[in-house]
Order: C-alpha cells, then sequence, then structure tokens
C-alpha cells in the first residue's frame, strides 16, 4: 500500500516539475532579453571559433576542421584504392586463368575438278566481279 501511494507522490511532483519547467522555459524564450543574451552567445562563440581558427593558421598548426577535411579526403582516396586493388585483383585471376584452346583450322576438302556448270555458270562471274571490285578499290 506504501508503495502504491509513493508512486502516486512521486508521480504528482515529477508532472509538477515538469509544469513548472516548461512554464520557466516558455517565459525565458518570449523574454527578449533573454533571446538577446543567448543570440550574442552564440554570435561570440563563432567569433572566438573564427579567431582560434585564424591564430592557428598564423602558427601553421591545423584547425579541427582542417583535420576533418584531411580526414574525409584520405578515407576517399583510401575507397577508390581498394576499388583499384579489386579491380587488379580481378585482372590478375582473369590472367592466371588460361584461355580455351583454339580450335584447330577446319581441314579443307581436296581440290575438286571444275564441272561444266560452274566453268559456264555463276563462280566465274562472282570471281570476275570480286576481281573489278578490288581494281576500283586500289585505283
Amino acid at each position: 500500500m506504501t508503495t502504491d501511494r509513493d508512486r502516486n507522490f512521486v508521480d504528482r511532483v515529477s508532472r509538477q516539475g515538469e509544469e513548472a519547467l516548461g512554464k520557466l522555459a516558455e517565459e525565458l524564450i518570449g523574454n527578449p532579453v533573454v533571446t538577446g543574451a543567448v543570440s550574442r552567445a552564440f554570435e561570440a562563440r563563432e567569433k572566438a571559433v573564427q579567431a582560434q581558427e585564424a591564430a592557428l593558421g598564423a602558427l601553421n598548426i591545423p584547425s579541427a576542421a582542417d583535420v576533418e577535411r584531411v580526414t574525409r579526403r584520405l578515407r576517399s582516396v583510401s575507397q577508390r584504392l581498394e576499388s583499384i586493388e579489386d579491380a587488379l585483383d580481378r585482372l590478375e585471376e582473369r590472367l592466371a586463368t588460361p584461355p580455351p584452346a583454339p580450335k584447330p583450322p577446319a581441314r579443307k576438302s581436296p581440290a575438286r575438278k571444275p564441272s561444266a556448270k560452274s566453268s559456264a555458270g555463276k563462280p566465274a562471274a562472282k570471281k570476275t566481279a570480286a576481281k573489278k571490285t578490288a581494281a576500283k578499290k586500289t585505283a
């Protein structure tokens, strides 16, 4: 029983605390003096960061932004290098496997004696046309 009463009490106090903090935050946000002070604090912080970067630059010491920029660039170069290494590995594997054996050339059938049909027919005309085409190309 006491635990239920304790839980209710804790819940009630917690709820009241949240409500009080919410009201306080709303009042602070609505107050132009507080809003101006917060914005001036952020502006001062930005100026301090710029001054720090200028001082570090004058001493030739990299700032955190410089280090971050170099880190990103290094990661990019590293990824490119890995992809090149992978491509070289694939190429090496392809070169390591022997190519398929070439097929032996087809055997020519023994020369036939020209028949009467072929000496007077189309094949002779084709040869003549081929010779004419070759002569035109060389001229």
